[in-house]
């Protein structure tokens, strides 16, 4: 972290290149192959009457969009230098908070809505698509709004001969009180909200289940909403409640507003391993449409026996002609 006021700490993060680099690395390919084939299936059936279908493609969008921009992160790991210039460097960095917040959204508006409809089944009867399809297009246009201070807040010390980047980035000297309203917004909005909202829906569709009065072929579908709300909950816990805890603590350091040498240390060293641990919910999310979407099941299995039929039938042609 380039932060001359905090250099007294003697705080490394030599190590933090490598690890973005190994974790970008492992993550690529999966998430690459996960989100592309997702999307590809998922958009298949979109006029089906599975809800939660549109939240889940502009999920995988919104994981894709990370994803492909991760060789350049790579790069920039590997070799300790950025050559792409300035726009590309923020642009980068700023898909990367761009795919969080909106997979942070997505995965709250997937929990809400199946909690929702499987309490009231006869609201999911009267529930429009195109309801679904207008809430998307104002996640991205709030989302992408909220996110844009993130690379301006990253962006001290960039200039045209500039070849550092994303974690290298200097930190612009703002004053308390507008650190304080940012970092406020962004863990109330970002976080704790969502937090809240997940959690209820996750433990009121696990009480549901202990109605015993209940149609088993009802019951059937307040499993699958349970199995759906656990695992939004937990992708939510796993990738972005560390980070977010981290990411408080963090911006205050950064700002000086903490000046507890034994804090930064520690703050600067853990820092690094929630955002890998935030990155790998692009390959964690495809887990959710196959778990909780039997149209996603059913696709995948029938995709996956015509090229296991088109195998055996080129093994029969070759055998034929011996």
């Amino acid at each position: 972290m380039a932060n001359s006021s905090l250099e007294y700490c003697n705080s490394t993060l030599k190590f933090q290149h490598t690890l973005y680099a190994v974790t970008y690395i492992i993550i690529f390919i999966p998430g690459l192959l996960a989100n592309s084939i997702a999307l590809w299936l998922l958009s298949g059936f979109i006029n089906k009457k599975n809800k939660a279908i549109i939240f889940m493609i502009n999920l995988a969008m919104a994981d894709l969009l990370h994803v492909l921009s991760l060789p350049l992160r790579i790069y920039y790991y590997v070799n300790h230098t950025w050559p792409f210039g300035n726009f590309l460097c923020l642009l980068c960095f700023y898909l990367k908070y761009l795919n969080m917040y909106a997979s942070i959204v997505f995965l709250t508006l997937i929990s809400f809505q199946r909690y929702v409809f499987t309490t009231n089944p006869f609201k999911a009867k009267g529930w429009k698509r195109r309801y679904d399809v207008a809430i998307c297009i104002g996640v991205w246009l709030v989302v992408g709004a909220a996110c844009l201070p993130f690379p301006i807040y990253r962006s001290s010390g960039l200039n045209n001969t500039s070849t550092s980047c994303f974690a290298d980035l200097g930190v612009k000297k703002m004053n308390t009180m507008t650190v304080i309203i940012m970092l406020v917004g962004a863990e109330l909005s970002g976080f704790l909200i969502p937090l809240i909202i997940i959690t209820y829906c996750t433990i009121k569709t696990r009480s549901q289940l202990k109605n015993d009065s209940v149609r088993c072929d009802y019951l059937k579908e307040k499993h699958k909403a349970l199995r759906m709300v656990v695992t939004c909950a937990s992708v939510f816990f796993v990738c972005f409640t560390p980070y977010h805890i981290i990411f408080f603590l963090y911006v205050m350091v950064s700002s000086t507003i903490i000046h507890s040498c034994a804090v930064h240390k520690v703050i600067m060293d853990l820092h690094p391993f929630s955002l890998c641990l935030a990155s790998i919910n692009c390959c964690l999310n495809p887990i959710l449409y196959y778990f909780t979407a039997s149209e996603f099941q059913n696709e995948l299995a029938k995709h996956s026996s015509s090229v296991v039929r088109v195998r055996l039938m080129s093994k029969e042609s070759v055998s034929s002609f011996r």
